[in-house]
């Protein structure tokens, strides 16, 4: 019997892209370039980087009536990183141009990751470019708790076409999705991983499309190798499970650019629309806009947030903060407009219409668009994370803290985590084994705790392909395997088999699992 190529025994991740529309499908027609079906069979398939000639197999993907359906596979070829990812395509049934997309279509993209979250390790969503950074901003709003990287990308010009961004682009997004645990809404473009809250389209024609004015990339892909910013990435630290939010009041909320000689009347006509409940205003520099002589604007202004319009400063400037450092702007924050410090205008609105959609108090919304809370703005009393010196080296670190958590010591797990040394929690061993697969079998449920509301995730395998939650069901540790779950953890696709197995001799053990 043969032995088995390294291709063959080479692991597998699992991505769904879902197609939304935009350029990176389109195809030349008589009226010019129009979106068209079937990308995988005409835009992926004949292309050796998407398809590496292996069995497409049917995996199941569910399409918005809750039920799986057999959707065709493609897997690319064995990466730098020495694994393939498998993904399936998920259309929506209108394709469409992204200055079509609106509340509606956010929806769609949300419930469509929702509905396969447990089917998948990441998200690929394919978009056009004009609104692309704002649906990449509602989005980050609207998955809560998120543990996956769901990753937006599109191009500037069709994967059909002979010279095009679309492969690099379609490609980089894959390979980051089934091969890093970046468990945020990002945004890739021209081999660069964004925020994607903190991206903005700067051209209408080069590939260097976008830009993250105020937050370095989280990753840059190279020649060789992917460079993560890991010092940057945002994980979800609380003991709950993946949700969505799509009551939003996008409807309600307008944006306003100070300019020049702008007539009090002309903003107080915006502020009087019926229904308006927010408004972005983008002002000059660090948040100014004119006064007038007799400071009729202010007045206009600060008569609306006593109606109870909640309006947020930004500035226009493409990078920068609002701040109160002149006059002008710390009369407008005397007015009672929410200073929102370095988001972009697509950030703000999409963050004001979400705080909306929550039926808060006013007062709350307020408070709330002045901090981060999917990583949009910065805030400046936070303190910048920085590797202490004289720390011994990456892995003595890292087998120093599965000594503490196998053997109980919550004092040296609390001391790590207190000395920055949260850069471990999704780092693994020789056998692929993160801190917290480590603690899915420790002693102490305290600890697993612990590393739970620090941002350590839920999803990632060992080398043997198993989570963390199967690791505690077969170790027979209930309240373990309670807590992961309530965190959001899932048993993994290639694990359901040996699970329902195990399931049979112990079931009191796997009842957690969801077995």
């Amino acid at each position: 019997m043969g032995s088995k190529t390294p291709s063959a025994m080479a692991a597998e991740s699992r991505v769904l892209i879902v197609m939304t529309g935009g350029t990176i499908c389109m195809r030349r027609s008589p009226n010019g370039f129009v979106p068209a079906r079937g990308f995988l069979d005409t835009g992926m398939a004949p292309s050796p980087s998407f398809n590496d000639g292996s069995d497409p197999r049917d995996i199941a993907v569910v399409v918005g009536n809750g039920l799986p359906k057999p959707h065709r596979s493609l897997r690319t070829p064995i990466s730098t990183y020495g694994k393939h990812v498998r993904y399936a395509v998920l259309e929506f049934d209108k394709l469409l141009d992204s200055s079509s997309i609106d509340a509606e279509g956010w929806t769609r993209i949300a419930e469509s990751v929702h509905e396969n979250y447990t089917l998948f390790d990441g998200f690929v969503v394919l978009h056009g470019t004009d609104s692309l950074a704002y649906t990449c901003s509602a989005l980050s709003f609207m998955l809560q708790n998120l543990g996956k990287p769901v990753i937006l990308t599109g191009s500037q010009a069709p994967i059909s076409e002979l010279q095009n961004d679309a492969t690099d682009n379609l490609i980089g997004s894959l390979v980051i999705a089934g091969h890093f645990m970046i468990p945020e809404v990002c945004l890739f473009f021209n081999y660069k991983l964004f925020r994607g809250n903190r991206a903005t389209k700067v051209s209408a024609s080069d590939f260097a499309a976008f830009s993250s004015p105020n937050l370095s990339p989280l990753a840059i892909v190279h020649s060789s190798k992917t460079v993560v910013n890991w010092e940057l990435v945002q994980r979800p630290v609380e003991i709950r499970p993946f949700s969505i939010h799509t009551h939003r009041q996008t409807g309600h909320v307008a944006c306003l650019r100070i300019f020049p000689g702008i007539k009090p009347l002309m903003v107080d006509a915006v502020l009087n629309l019926q229904g308006l409940k927010g408004l972005i205003l983008e002002t000059f520099g660090s948040g100014n806009a004119p006064g007038g002589p007799d400071g009729a604007l202010t007045r206009v202004l600060e008569a609306a947030v006593s109606r109870g319009i909640v309006i947020v400063n930004v500035t226009q400037c493409m990078t920068g903060t609002v701040s109160p450092l002149y006059e002008p702007a710390m009369r407008l924050k005397r007015a009672g407009l929410v200073p929102g410090h370095d988001m972009t205008t697509e950030a703000a609105l999409a963050k004001l219409s979400y705080l909306l959609g929550q039926d808060l108090p006013t007062k709350d919304v307020s408070q709330q668009m002045a901090v981060s809370l999917r990583g949009e703005l910065t805030e400046h009393t936070a303190t910048a994370f920085q590797h202490p010196r004289g720390l011994p080296s990456h892995l003595a670190e890292l087998t120093a803290q599965g000594y503490a958590i196998a053997s109980g010591n919550i004092q040296a797990v609390e001391d790590a985590l207190g000395g920055n040394l949260k850069h471990l929690l999704n780092e693994a061993d020789y056998s692929g084994n993160t801190p917290l697969h480590i603690a899915a079998t420790g002693p102490e449920l305290r600890i697993l705790e612990m590393f739970l509301v620090n941002g350590a995730s839920v999803h990632l395998r060992n080398k043997a392909g198993r989570t963390p939650l199967f690791l505690a069901a077969n170790a027979g540790l209930r309240e373990h395997g309670r807590l992961l779950r309530a965190s959001g953890a899932h048993l993994h696709a290639g694990e359901a088999e040996a699970a329902n197995v195990y399931a049979e001799k112990s079931p009191e053990s796997w009842e957690a699992t969801g077995v």
